[in-house]
């Protein structure tokens, strides 16, 4: 009988706190609520300078959206809408050319083959000064990108300025469908080693890999270095078809866990496309999204060996609701998380930087971790840690001195390397080695152009020279191709990669080779 009465009094306290929490939260709601109602109120009626009605909710609802601290949401106008649907969808109307800011204006830093931009003559370095008569002065990318892209078969009107060149360069160009291809180029290397680096992951990315995959095959690769480093991401649906290339049927590739709803997990459904064949994938600091499910996929199921750097950590997923009068909002709703369990995400702040610096330099100690499908361990704490450390080449303090010269007046500088480049493409084989005399007559241009470096300086450099000037040279005359092959010595990643591939015959051997280099030394 006072069991009975204990627990009822019990059950009579939960319900009691239940209703009294209930209550507590209704009456957060209603103070909040009131909190919106009164600022807006004053805000419209006494604030020094009138502000409509919808422009005060507008405000209200981006103050909201911005308040979650979160980089990935965002609240979308109707035009900000717009442009999001025109950059995401793959294929647009445009001339072909990538751009990025430098010293206050934005610069051509690609130009893309068989583009309106390539047939007109348009070189990196050039500099966008007006778009329809408006002056680009004080413009960022994504204003210029918004001018500059179209519906097909339009006009656009651009003013180029050229370092250099005193009389500015107008070009009338008739835009296009611009699709820049996935994986640009995929080569057989020295041991029977397949190279395919893997730029961004847009409509196609899936299909491209595929097929190089096959030819690569075809032509008796024994291993596979699949490249992500400066992958951004792009469409998720093709990271996980990607990572079904690789991964046997049923098996797990990534999986989407929502707040209070059940996990949404992504099974490869194909046969792989390459059997056994050994993979390494090259990863950095710039690799994040889409290329970390890839990698990630592979890295926990031991189909592939993971080598580079840090990746990213960008694990988070946005769902795009649409809403009345052409806006939107893009709100993160999930997280990602590979086969292991690992997440991800590294914790950032609201700008987008980490809050905890999850490198190679770290402790590993202090890291969560995880174990792969043949209990290999690997480290979770956000982003994809490879199983090899190697960090790119730096370059000697004679070349640093040199390039901090150079940088004052880079744009000057580049446009000497390419005008040059020009006039000895059609005269070099693909093994060519720079001449002396270039080294002289590439010093000569560049002092032209009034950039301050003295001759021993630049005598000092002759690596970085040499370098940047066969880079431009092979590239305008034998294509990306032909040029990585003369850069593969000075990649140290890739000749790391390489050189493993080459002495693993199987998955099971890369790993093990790669866990005994790694091993510490006992004296």
């Amino acid at each position: 009988m006072r069991t009975r009465s204990l627990l009822s009094l019990v059950a009579g306290t939960v319900l009691v706190a239940g209703v009294t929490g209930f209550f507590l939260e209704e009456r957060s709601a209603r103070e909040g609520a009131r909190l919106l109602d009164q600022v807006l109120s004053l805000v419209q009626d006494r604030y020094v300078d009138s502000v409509g009605v919808n422009a005060l909710y507008e405000k209200a609802a981006q103050g909201l959206v911005s308040e979650l601290n979160d980089p990935y949401s965002e609240l979308l106008s109707p035009k900000q809408l717009k442009q999001f649907t025109t950059t995401t969808g793959g294929r647009y109307g445009g001339v072909g050319m990538m751009i990025e800011p430098q010293e206050g204006a934005v610069v051509i830093l690609r130009v893309y083959p068989d583009t309106p931009a390539e047939r007109a003559g348009i070189r990196e370095g050039d500099r966008i000064a007006e778009i329809d008569g408006q002056s680009t002065r004080g413009w960022t990318t994504a204003q210029v990108s918004e001018k500059m892209q179209g519906v097909p078969d339009t006009q656009v009107r651009v003013r180029f300025g050229r370092p250099g060149t005193p009389t500015p360069i107008d070009v009338t160009f008739t835009r296009a469908v611009i699709r820049i291809p996935a994986v640009p180029y995929a080569i057989m290397l020295d041991g029977g080693i397949g190279y395919l680096p893997l730029l961004t992951f847009n409509e196609t990315s899936a299909s491209e890999v595929r097929a190089q995959m096959r030819r690569l095959e075809r032509e008796g690769a024994k291993g596979l270095v699949l490249d992500l480093r400066g992958n951004q991401g792009g469409y998720l649906d093709q990271a996980l078809e990607i990572a079904d290339l690789f991964l046997p049927r049923g098996q797990e590739i990534a999986s989407v866990r929502h707040r209070a709803e059940q996990a949404t997990r992504y099974i490869a459904e194909t046969d792989p496309v390459i059997g056994t064949t050994p993979v390494i994938v090259l990863t950095n600091g710039s690799s994040a999204s889409a290329s970390e499910i890839v990698a990630g996929a592979l890295q926990d199921h031991d189909r592939g060996l993971v080598l580079g750097t840090t990746s990213f950590g960008k694990g988070l997923v946005q769902t795009m609701y649409q809403l009345d009068e052409g806006w939107a909002l893009k709100i993160t709703t999930g997280k990602w998380y590979t086969p292991s369990g690992r997440s991800i995400q590294k914790p950032r702040d609201a700008n987008g930087n980490e809050i905890v610096d999850t490198t190679e330099s770290d402790d590993m100690r202090e890291r969560p971790v995880f174990k792969s499908d043949a209990g290999r361990t690997v480290y979770g704490g956000g982003a994809i840690t490879p199983d090899v450390f190697v960090r790119p080449d730096t370059t000697m303090i004679p070349e640093r001195v040199l390039a901090q010269k150079l940088v004052v007046k880079q744009q000057e500088v580049w446009t000497a390397i390419s005008d040059y480049a020009l006039t000895l493409k059609d005269s070099v084989k693909a093994d060519f080695t720079v001449q002396p005399a270039w080294r002289d007559e590439l010093f000569r241009r560049v002092r032209e152009k009034s950039v301050e470096v003295t001759k021993a300086e630049w005598d000092a450099g002759i690596d970085y020279i040499d370098r940047n000037l066969a880079n431009r040279i092979s590239r305008l005359a034998f294509g990306d191709s032909t040029t990585k092959r003369r850069e593969i010595a000075d990649d140290a990643q890739l000749v790391k990669a390489l050189d493993l591939l080459r002495k693993g015959r199987t998955q099971q051997e890369l790993f093990a080779i790669a866990a005994a280099q790694s091993a510490p030394s006992r004296n």
